[in-house]
């Protein structure tokens, strides 16, 4: 016996549009659903052999079924194709048949001329479904799993019928004449009555075509490290380039399609809001808000838009007009995993987590802070657990990212988190915001909020990596504790988080996805209808006998939501950041290689530049800025319309410290400048930002021999780390003290800071920042004198396997420079016995810092190369260093002049 199950259990849909049996819409009966459901009759008649009439052999037949599997996944389209356009897409099928099809398909909707007709018919469509008695079944008989992809197309098809009043059957007899006799698409369907003016119609209509955004990747950058990101195109465009569209896809449908439609336009703006212009787009929304004034999330849609494109007035105004106008009944924009009544629950604590999540995007710290604490009262109050999950979460992702010095209580007072630690005391910032992210988690692993639970694993991955757990009891017997980051813990919670991947779909939870991506599929359609491999493909629109294929391959969306692979690909992105902290290069490359490849589709503009540029710094490090700067041009091309974006900052890195090797210092403080302006003034707001324009500013002074300045600048930026706990920051804070000690010729001075930096790094793991310190320490001992030599040495020795193994160019030059002067330092080394071990390791280095065109230690390398020669009589290869050495000290102090790059471009 054979069984026609295409698509599996519970893939088709339902009559409820948020797939769940709330009802939030119903399933729309159409002609062109009604012509679906004449083929898929065709295509498994009740009572019929393995291979029914008209088809010649069970390949034909099979790819029949593929097709209409692809449509009905599809049906839920803005546009439908006409009648002319379906029976163009039949030719797929191929053979004979295809006529026999076209015309059989063409009469009998032409021959559905009564209501008695339409009722004739939905009745036959049960036969199709009914299984037939297991004594009466053939072996070779088949039948239609009713719990099939199709089977439930029909069921709800027939379900959408039955409730159809006799005047709305009238008026799908009436489209249905439409359909069959006009040869373009501009029949009319029922719809709300929002939409019942023609010339607001085309109106809308012109909205779809003009904001019908799509993104797609091409071909990457040597394979594997970059990913191109199209930009936005119209549908108008696709028309006038491809002559892809045409004039039977202007069919305005329902307010599901509707609501879909800007769903996805959502997605767009958090993906990439510089595409969408603020005013042209908000009048289009405008104009939609116009035409059906009672749908309010247009409003909430005009809130997105000025949150992205940071107009705090407007974004503030529109939140207010939202949730008074619908009071948050309609609930949110939301592409995630949980159950629809999760996300349509809220009022006024709904209201008050978005205002406090739009006052954290502006960096209003202490406002948001107050409107999520109203959040957390109220969602209390109405027992609303999931406003509250998303609310604790939303404050400790605030706590994470908006520096807080402050130790009163988040939430109430010092002592609210008592019931948590069984005592009524205080505790830090920190403290609170661990109790806050595992109660967060606890509540969202109980309410089985997936994605939810996947963003607090993310959350705590990064609490990991940045603080050292303390116990919360501040007296009684303690077990003994290592006051350390655990890489491990680390790295179980960044696998908790992308195991969502795996947990999604085996719950059902798949069937939460339907949240109008069906609905758009259309525009995916022509976008995809433009990629380079079909144009490649010798295959034009015109010489295609239909556009099949393209409708076959990229109607359906993506099984999994946006928002999973979102937070799956920040799972890598986080294991990137992770890996730069404890100092591996390899991994760095690897999971940011595995995010631009992976996950580009779903990430956002901001996320994917993060990507590129942890690949482009690392391109630096280890190849030199010319690469690096190539590879940052093609990717300056690629966000150019992205503001303040990770590329941006990444030149300024990269122009700053090809300033400091090549002795430009000039160019270097207007580039600290740049940094200065970036970040924000309001307190506690873009620390990291400030904390890397103080660093780059020390650093300059320090270049510049201004020792007094340097320290000056970096004690107080120690001082701000201390304050907002920055302690991974102070590790580097305390080494920069200890080199600007060491450069002054106050080594003794230098030994304290270098010995807690060295403390820091072993706390958090810092290891390749330890082995620098490490270097760093082993210079200080140096300077003290010969005396020395064997400790310094010792001190390089251990380090080298690490700082040979990650280290990046200048790291590993300078390891190999200070085992050079170890040897030499030591009275009980001579140069004669052994030349090659010291000359090795500085020729090495010379040659990794010419390509970094670091003047200053190149000329130390050379320098030394030629002390060496000079004892070794080799008198010629002494001059060529000498040479060397001059040419890079008269750069140094006479750098040449060139245009300014933060005018003129890289």
């Amino acid at each position: 016996m054979s069984r026609l199950a295409l698509g599996g259990g519970g893939g088709g849909g339902s009559t409820s549009k948020d797939g769940g049996g709330g009802g939030v819409g119903v399933f729309d009966i159409t002609p062109h659903k009604i012509a679906v459901c004449h083929l898929i009759q065709v295509f498994a008649p009740p009572a019929q052999q393995a291979v029914p009439f008209p088809f010649q052999s069970i390949a034909q037949h099979n790819r029949l079924g593929l097709f209409l599997f692809s449509l009905t996944r599809s049906c839920e389209d803005f546009l439908e194709p006409p009648l002319e356009e379906l029976i163009n897409q039949l030719k797929a099928v191929g053979g004979l048949v295809t006529n026999w099809l076209s015309e059989h398909l063409r009469s009998s909707l032409l021959a559905l001329s009564s209501p008695d007709d339409l009722f004739n018919f939905f009745d036959k469509l049960r036969v199709v479904l009914a299984a037939p008695e297991v004594a009466n079944v053939e072996d070779d008989q088949i039948f239609l799993d009713p719990n099939s992809h199709l089977g439930i197309f029909l069921r709800c098809c027939i379900l959408a019928f039955n409730l159809l009043t006799f005047e709305g059957v009238c008026h799908l007899l009436t489209n249905l004449g439409a359909y069959c006799n006009s040869t373009d698409s501009t029949y009319e369907l029922p719809e709300d009555d929002d939409f019942n003016n023609e010339s607001e119609m085309h109106d809308l209509l012109d909205v779809f075509d003009k904001y019908g955004h799509e993104y797609g990747s091409e071909t990457h950058l040597g394979e594997s490290s970059s990913l191109h990101l199209h930009a936005p195109k119209s549908a108008c465009n696709f028309d006038e380039d491809n002559n892809f569209t045409e004039d039977n896809l202007g069919i305005l449908r329902s307010r599901w399609q509707v609501e879909g439609y800007l769903n996805a336009q959502a997605d767009f703006l958090e993906k990439d809001a510089n595409s969408f212009p603020l005013n042209s787009f908000n009048a289009v929304l405008m104009q939609l808000q116009k035409i059906a004034p009672d749908f309010h999330r247009v409003q909430y849609l005009q809130y997105l838009n000025a949150l992205h494109h940071d107009d705090y007035i407007s974004a503030s105004d529109n939140l207010h007009c939202y949730f008074d106008y619908s009071a948050g009944m309609e609930g949110l924009f939301s592409r995630s995993s949980s159950p629809p009544s999760d996300i349509l629950l809220g009022r006024y604590e709904t209201a008050l987590l978005c205002l406090g999540t739009m006052h954290c995007h502006f960096g209003h710290s202490k406002k948001a802070l107050e409107a999520l604490t109203e959040a957390v009262r109220v969602s209390q109050q109405n027992n609303d657990d999931s406003c509250l999950a998303y609310t604790l979460a939303a404050i400790s992702n605030l706590l994470s990212e908006i520096g807080i010095s402050s130790t009163v209580g988040i939430i109430g007072s010092p002592y609210s988190f008592g019931t948590s630690t069984g005592l009524g005391t205080p505790l830090s910032t920190q403290q609170q915001l661990l109790v806050l992210l595992k109660r967060s988690l606890r509540r969202a692993d109980s309410l089985k909020l997936i994605s939810l639970l996947a963003f607090n694993h993310l959350a705590l991955a990064k609490f990991d990596l940045k603080h050292v757990k303390r116990p919360l009891l501040s007296f009684g017997p303690k077990s003994s504790t290592r006051l350390r980051t655990c890489p491990v813990d680390v790295c179980k919670e960044l696998w908790l988080s992308s195991n969502v991947l795996t947990e999604f779909g085996s719950d059902g939870l798949s069937l939460s996805n339907d949240n109008g991506a069906f609905s758009t599929s259309w525009l995916k359609n022509l976008a995809n209808a433009t990629s380079p491999w079909l144009k490649n493909s010798q295959k034009s629109r015109h010489s295609l006998i239909n556009d099949f294929d393209v409708f076959q391959f990229h109607a359906q969306p993506s099984p999994v939501p946006g928002s999973v692979l979102q937070l799956t690909g920040a799972s890598y992105l986080l294991r990137a950041t992770a890996w730069e902290h404890y100092g591996s290069a390899p991994l760095v490359r690897m999971n940011a290689l595995v995010y631009v490849t992976c996950f580009a589709d779903a990430a956002s503009s901001s996320e994917l530049s993060l990507a590129y540029a942890k690949l482009i710094q690392q391109l630096a490090v280890f190849k030199g800025y010319s690469e690096a700067f190539i590879a940052l041009k093609l990717a300056e091309e690629k966000f150019q319309s992205v503001s303040r974006s990770c590329i941006q900052l990444l030149r300024l890195q990269l122009l700053h410290e090809r300033a400091l090797h090549r002795g430009h210092l000039q160019i270097a403080g207007q580039v600290c400048d740049e940094f200065g302006a970036l970040a924000s003034s309001v307190s506690g707001v873009d620390m990291d930002l400030k904390t890397e324009a103080s660093l780059r500013h020390a650093r300059t002074l320090l270049a510049s021999n201004q020792f007094s300045e340097a320290a000056a600048v970096a004690n107080s930026l120690f001082c701000t780390c201390y304050k907002y706990n920055m302690q991974i920051e102070n590790a580097t804070v305390l080494l920069l003290l200890a080199e600007i000690h060491k450069k002054s010729g106050n080594a003794v001075l230098g030994l304290p800071y270098a010995l807690a930096s060295l403390s820091f790094c072993k706390s958090f793991n810092l290891d390749l920042l330890e082995a620098s310190a490490t270097l760093t320490l082993a210079e200080l001992w140096l300077s003290l004198g010969s005396n020395h030599a064997k400790r310094a040495s010792s001190l390089v020795h251990r380090s080298l396997p690490m700082i040979l193994g990650h280290g990046g160019l200048e790291l590993r030059a300078r390891a190999n420079i200070v085992v050079a002067k170890c040897y030499l330092s030591d009275p009980n080394f001579s140069i004669s016995e052994d030349p090659y071990v010291v000359l090795d390791p500085l020729s090495q280095a010379a040659e990794e810092l010419q390509i970094l065109e670091y003047h200053e230690m190149a000329a130390e390398a050379f320098y030394l190369m030629a002390l060496v020669y000079n004892n070794l009589g080799m008198f010629e290869e002494r001059e060529e260093a000498a040479a060397s050495f001059r040419k890079h000290a008269i750069a140094l102090e006479n750098p040449q002049d060139e245009e300014n790059p933060l005018t003129c471009g890289v």
